[in-house]
């Protein structure tokens, strides 16, 4: 078996005869293609959506750290009255750009992370469909985080919330450059955001294996597909909002002036149509490792795959009518008031079907409480938790009375943290041996997870009550003549949202501990089936082959990698699986009966070129029109030698992989 570049970004196997029509690599000159196969500067041109994959994890923890260090600067400000850990200023920079740095640049990208990964894996692909765009969509993402975060050097971070609501944005309220920096920040990631979605997209509905029906899709899959068509529609709005506000503050726009005869309310619905299906983006990725997981642990399938589909999918289409319940307080009218009232109670429903089909996936099952499958069921727990709490923000007086309080930051900690961070520890824990071919440390998992669920519970559950009590969101400080008495001790419940921040922050900690010992003191490689896994992923080496598979899958089932293995003896309606073989067996079957010449991308260093333009013309737009016209340049010729990279390659390029499946995952 020959390994070669293939000469577009489609799947395609040919004969093994197909002559090779490359050109001589050294005739290219600067269009020479990248070749190397190891090294840095494999990760650094590599256009695989595997490696690329393990980069959106890697700078999204990052992110995550960054993220959390933030938080925990604002925990100590509120630990105790007339907190001087940071200014009025300095706290509104650090609330904003906490919550801008784990929306935009944890959740997300971990959750792309994922989906690049294991997409093409589940529906039996060797890639996406469109592996350089793909490329390009990771380096905008961190380009654009760094050029986000360059903020803090030059000046100072953002300093208007999350939402940036209008005219808290303007110039004359916000006259450094720390809102600038956000806006076009998140424009450059809203380009990876939108080109990631287009290329999933395609590659679902185009490069799916031979037999596999949509109705056979994994859960994952079709939780990811829904979220990016959830970009699809969100990130245009998102960019409509923040091209205006760009142009207010840069070149004297008045979208958003009252004294010009506009309406800062625009900014609020332009932003919160965006920003409510946000949260389903942020949380649908979750669900389906959620539902990938469960099964595999209770050893039974998804009860109710069917519901669980267009439960993920009416989600999906009802999020886009609930934005203005962020609004209850800004005077829209009794008759807007209660239709999104009503909207705001409808979309629990689809939400309460998965949860009811992941407790029947439980029941009667034959449960193993592994780490992946305690952050699942933690999953279950804590988002309800937090469910629960959103469904009152339905019911407008009490709405308007909990806007702006702690209360809203609780039920939003709960649902993206307990929904969203805890599901994407449970897939990091359950893919690790995927990815990497060794298993984390199950001892520190548990560790891990009890104080990540017991820290969160202390630094969230108490905001529940201090907000009731009153405390706004953005009060930086609090007095002790204010903290009140007894249970409803708002000082009290600071302090302890505080220690549990520490808490969290161990436990979190752990992981990374845990990452060190299994990979540096030795630990054994993972088994090429470790949890007895049911769908497509799992039918190749741990980790998988640079082409994934060696022949492309040919799908009956949904789990089909469980019908491989086992087989149903019952009768009428009583089902009996009995194992026919072993994964070693199935993995080698596919070996065995391997296509004879596999066409793989080329790698390429013009997406990340093209990504690097961006900052440039941002700090251009900020700074000087110069730096917007050298990016501009560098923009136009990165299109122009993408465009003239060659499409062909010499065979030898590539040296495939030797040996068994074992063999290879040995030496992976």
């Amino acid at each position: 078996m020959a390994i070669i570049e293939r000469p577009s970004d489609a799947v395609e196997v040919v004969d093994e005869t197909t002559p090779s029509v490359a050109t001589p690599e050294s005739s290219y000159g600067v269009f020479r293609r990248p070749v190397e196969t190891t090294g840095w500067k494999s990760w650094l041109f590599t256009i695989d959506h595997k490696k690329l994959g393990i980069m959106y994890g890697v700078v999204a923890m990052f992110f995550f750290v960054v993220g959390g260090i933030e938080a925990m600067l604002i925990r100590l400000q509120l630990a105790g009255p007339n907190g001087t850990v940071l200014s009025a200023d300095k706290y509104n920079q650090m609330f904003t750009m906490h919550a801008t740095t784990m929306v935009f640049l944890f959740v997300m990208p971990m959750a792309a992370a994922f989906a690049n990964y294991f997409v093409p894996l589940q529906i039996g692909a060797r890639d996406v469909a469109f592996p350089r765009i793909n490329a390009f969509g990771f380096w905008a993402f961190l380009f654009g985080g760094l050029f986000l975060n360059t903020s803090w050097f030059l000046g100072g971070g953002a300093d208007g919330g999350w939402f940036m609501y209008a005219p808290n944005s303007s110039v004359a309220f916000s006259p450094s450059n720390g809102v600038d920096f956000w806006g076009l920040g998140l424009q450059i990631t809203g380009v990876a955001s939108l080109t990631g979605a287009i290329n999933l997209i395609v590659t679902v509905i185009n490069m799916r294996a031979p037999g596999m029906s949509l109705m056979k899709l994994p859960i994952f899959t079709w939780m990811v597909l829904v979220v990016q068509f959830l970009l699809l529609f969100a990130i245009p709005v998102i960019t409509v909002a923040l091209f205006m506000l760009m142009f207010q503050r840069s070149f004297d726009a008045t979208f958003f002036s009252v004294e010009a005869g506009a309406d800062p309310l625009l900014w609020q619905h332009l932003f919160w149509i965006f920003g409510h299906p946000e949260v389903y983006i942020l949380v649908l990725p979750s669900f389906g490792i959620v539902s990938e997981i469960l099964p595999v642990f209770s050893k039974k399938p998804l009860f109710g795959y069917p519901l669980v589909v267009f439960s993920g999918a009416a989600i999906g289409f009802v999020g886009w009518g609930v934005w203005a319940h962020h609004m209850f307080a800004s005077g829209l009218g009794p008759i807007s008031v209660a239709a999104f009232s009503v909207a705001t109670m409808a979309i629990a429903i689809p939400t309460g079907v998965k949860i009811v089909n992941w407790t029947l996936t439980m029941w009667g099952g034959k449960l193993r409480f592994t780490v992946p499958m305690l952050y699942s069921v933690g999953v279950i727990v804590q988002f309800t938790i937090g469910g629960l709490s959103g469904v009152t923000h339905s019911v407008a007086p009490s709405d308007t009375q909990q806007t702006d309080t702690y209360y809203i930051v609780a039920h939003f900690h709960y649902v993206i943290f307990g929904g969203a961070v805890l599901g994407l520890f449970a897939g990091m824990y359950y893919w690790w041996p995927k990815m990497f071919g060794k298993m984390l440390n199950e001892r520190l998992g548990r560790v891990n997870f009890w104080l990540t669920i017991i820290g969160m519970n202390l630094t969230f559950g108490p905001m529940h009550i201090v907000g009731l009590q009153g405390q706004p969101r953005r009060m930086y400080v609090w007095t002790e003549n204010r903290a009140g008495d007894g249970f409803f001790n708002i000082g009290f419940w600071n302090l302890i949202a505080s220690i549990g921040s520490f808490v969290l922050a161990l436990g979190i900690l752990l992981f990374f501990v845990n990452i060190y010992v299994s990979h540096r003191k030795g630990t054994e490689k993972a088994p090429l089936d470790p949890w007895d896994a049911r769908s497509l992923e799992w039918i190749t080496t741990n980790p998988p082959k640079e082409h994934n598979f060696d022949r492309l899958p040919q799908v009956g089932h949904l789990d089909e990698f469980f019908h491989r293995k086992y087989e149903d003896r019952g009768s009428d309606g009583h089902h009996e699986f009995h194992q026919i073989a072993t994964a070693e067996e199935v993995v080698a079957e596919e070996e065995n009966n391997a296509d004879g010449h596999i066409h793989l991308p080329s790698p390429s260093y013009w997406p990340i070129l093209l990504a690097f333009s961006l900052p440039i013309m941002a700090y251009g737009v900020i700074y000087n029109v110069f730096l917007l016209i050298g990016g501009a340049v560098l923009g136009l010729v990165s299109f122009y030698g993408w465009g003239l990279e060659p499409h062909t390659a010499p065979e030898d390029d590539y040296d495939p992989p030797t040996g068994t499946a074992m063999e290879v995952a040995a030496h992976g």
